[in-house]
């Protein structure tokens, strides 16, 4: 059975304390570094006023932080968090009163909506043992759509004692309440560290199958782990809250990524089994410094989104570097090729890159002609059975919504408009469906996404400013960025052996911060007008972007089915392990996956911007759950190694359709992301594969 990362000893011992804390000591030497560098800039040392100042910005991001340090001790990850918090702002400040009952009575409110949403969690990931990084982004925009519903904008207001009670100060000018507040989080979480759910928690983090095998109840850890979790992003919520003063339905998205870093930076690794939730403290408050360092040295605020991202793969990378560590197996491949090359002898087969071969995808199984009805139909129909299982429930899905549709609105569209806007209108999400779902069928998630594509967009319109001629070379510019940005996606990946989610996160951080630096904050020019005419314009009747379309998919699909590329794929999906011995260059499978997933990415902003006529900031942002969704829907495992592009387009087409009815229907934004969040998490758990019980 694996090692637990907290053994009990019977008396204390300096050195086994300081190898159990060890990541907690790494982050408060950080911390106070950090401090000690900011003192020295700064034209006077830090006071009072500075100190409670710096603990009430870091203070939601602290508690946000613990809990989200519990799922990645469990080896999972919960993306919902920032979403909880807006949820649980806009709760507290929309039903808060004056008096102090109703102030008491929201903060349960609020705490227990945080723990509803772990719950919701915590039983889709453990009892129906679906991936923590889908049921999570799925629930993430279904709560930031309910929050919406509450709160469409910005506004209202908490009792100004709700404020002081929490950020004022608890003994003037000794001790103020945010220190308290963070104090009280540390010794709950030393309660719940002394508890046998701890130990379990550790225990399933290290090694799940041990601890299943131990008699620990897995399944109610994962869901207690969720629900706490829930319960801290609620406390940070409610701080956040007052805090402000206000209400904002957005104010807790933009916190995913901070939060993750102050994770990092407080000494908990990904992979489970090992930190605490206190390192997660003064991971928020080396964060808070960082960027008062920044602001010092009059950096543009515009550079922060850079900073946390590049600062999250630092951080994984130094939490997880060892012997074993891909990035030194990496660096010791290629010495030893170097040393092979100088004696013209010796190894040649790379982690990374291993010889050529051929593996075709995984059947259920390999049918011979004897065992095939007669006829042409037939045949095809028992040799495709699995696919069609999987693929066909979107169209039959897409055939519905067609028809509900247009017996709804007969008499207030062209069904040839219709016909026509619904392949246009699917364009965008049919070239995402190929980079994403060629990243899912590998194995992983692009999470970069939405500023690949505002980052390709304003790139385009910037450059060009409407003109014809200089987009002939800005276009194959701007796909090239797009690839470049999936190459070092895939090399943070492959080579430091980086998780996917982080690395795709961090990467959507750090162009963020590029669009915002390149546009100044505010995007400028227009998308040439051949590129409008594709998108608008008429061609035979028909927008030319649907004869692009068609062109698109039929490449598409013989892309993933019938080439070499495509099969390695799948092969890597289903097991890379096996696939390396089979003979698949896994490594460059994987970075080709991403850079194929950018080239998409930044084409969707091409698009984009000549359908709208111009680029402009967050236009990506609601594409990330879609692109997800369309491959889920049109049958590709989450989790790799399944799928075909002819499901993914027919996802496409049922979730514009779906979009298009919603619309019409004057179905507010908020409500379709519920709905995305709902379908992709109905579409999981029907065509998921079935584990064993």
């Amino acid at each position: 059975m694996t090692a637990i990362s907290m053994p009990i000893s019977r008396g204390w011992n300096w050195q086994t304390a300081a190898r159990q804390h060890q990541g907690l000591i790494l982050s408060i030497v950080v911390f106070a570094t950090i401090f000690g560098s900011l003192n020295l800039v700064m034209p006077k040392p830090f006071g009072y006023y500075d100190f409670s100042t710096t603990l009430s910005s870091a203070a939601t991001l602290a508690l946000a932080g613990m809990g989200q340090a519990l799922p990645v001790i469990l080896g999972g990850l919960d993306l919902s968090a920032g979403a909880v918090i807006s949820l649980v702002n806009v709760l507290v400040v929309s039903g808060m009163h004056d008096s102090g009952a109703s102030q008491l009575t929201w903060t349960c409110l609020g705490l227990l909506a945080g723990g509803g949403v772990g719950a919701v969690n915590g039983f889709f990931i453990a009892y129906l043992r679906l991936q923590p990084i889908v049921v999570t982004l799925a629930t993430m925009f279904i709560v930031q759509g309910v929050t919406l519903s509450i709160m469409k904008q910005p506004g209202g207001a908490v009792p100004a004692d709700f404020s002081s009670f929490f950020v004022g100060d608890v003994i003037p000018d000794l001790l103020p309440a945010p220190l308290a507040i963070l104090v009280g989080a540390i010794l709950i979480w030393n309660v719940i560290r002394k508890t046998r759910f701890a130990t379990s928690l550790y225990a399933v983090g290290s090694d799940e199958e041990a601890a299943r095998a131990s008699g620990i109840a897995v399944r109610r850890v994962k869901f207690l782990t969720y629900v706490l979790a829930g319960i801290f992003y609620a406390a940070g919520g409610v701080f956040l809250t007052a805090q402000t003063g206000s209400g904002d339905p957005l104010v807790g998205p933009p916190m995913l990524l901070p939060i993750f870093v102050a994770v990092v930076l407080g000494g908990t690794p990904f992979g489970g089994g090992r930190g605490g939730c206190v390192g997660a403290i003064f991971g928020a408050l080396t964060l808070m410094l960082t960027v008062n360092v920044l602001l010092v040295l009059n950096v543009s605020t515009y550079y922060s989104t850079v900073a946390e991202g590049i600062l999250l793969i630092l951080a994984v990378l130094g939490s997880s570097l060892n012997r074993e560590s891909p990035f030194w197996r990496n660096l010791r491949y290629v010495s030893d090729k170097v040393k092979s090359l100088r004696s013209r002898a010796g190894p040649n087969i790379s982690p990374i890159n291993r010889p050529r071969g051929l593996l075709a995808p995984a059947t259920s199984k390999v049918r011979v002609d004897s065992e095939l009805p007669a006829g042409r139909w037939g045949a095809w129909t028992v040799r495709n059975a699995e696919t069609l299982r999987f693929v066909l429930p979107s169209y039959v899905a897409l055939i519905f919504i067609l028809a509900f549709t247009g017996v709804v609105f007969r008499n207030q569209m062209s069904a040839f408009d219709y016909i026509n806007s619904l392949p246009m209108l699917a364009s965008f999400l049919a070239v995402l469906a190929l980079g994403q779902g060629a990243v899912i069928l590998s194995g992983g998630l692009d999470m970069s996404v939405p500023w690949t594509i505002t980052l390709a967009g304003i790139v385009l319109t910037g450059v060009t400013r409407g003109s014809n001629d200089i987009a002939l070379w800005a276009l194959p510019f701007v796909l090239l960025l797009g690839a470049g940005i999936g190459f070092f996606n895939g090399v943070g990946i492959v080579v430091l052996g980086i998780s996917p989610i982080i690395v795709t996160l961090a990467m959507n951080g750090i162009l963020q911060g590029v669009a915002l630096v390149f546009s100044n904050g505010s995007p400028i020019g227009w998308s040439p007008p051949a590129l409008r005419w594709l998108m608008t314009g008429r061609l035979f009747e028909v927008t030319p972007v649907v004869w692009f379309l068609a062109a698109f998919v039929i490449g598409a699909t013989l892309l993933l089915s019938r080439t070499t590329f495509g099969r390695r794929l799948y092969a890597t999906g289903n097991s890379q392990r096996v696939a390396r011995f089979a003979g698949v260059p896994v490594g460059a499978t994987l970075i080709g996956a991403y850079m194929l997933s950018g080239i998409c990415s930044a084409l969707v902003g091409i698009l984009l911007s000549g359908f709208s006529g111009q680029a402009f900031l967050e236009m990506g942002d609601p594409y990330l759950l879609p692109s997800i969704a369309v491959v889920v829907v049109g049958g590709t495992l989450i989790t790799g190694g399944r799928g075909h592009y002819i499901g993914m387009f027919g996802g496409a087409l049922l979730l514009t359709a779906l979009s298009t009815l919603l619309s019409a229907s004057l179905i507010s934004d908020a409500i379709r992301d519920v709905v995305y969040g709902g379908v992709v998490l109905i579409a999981v758990v029907a065509l998921r594969e079935r584990a064993p019980a």
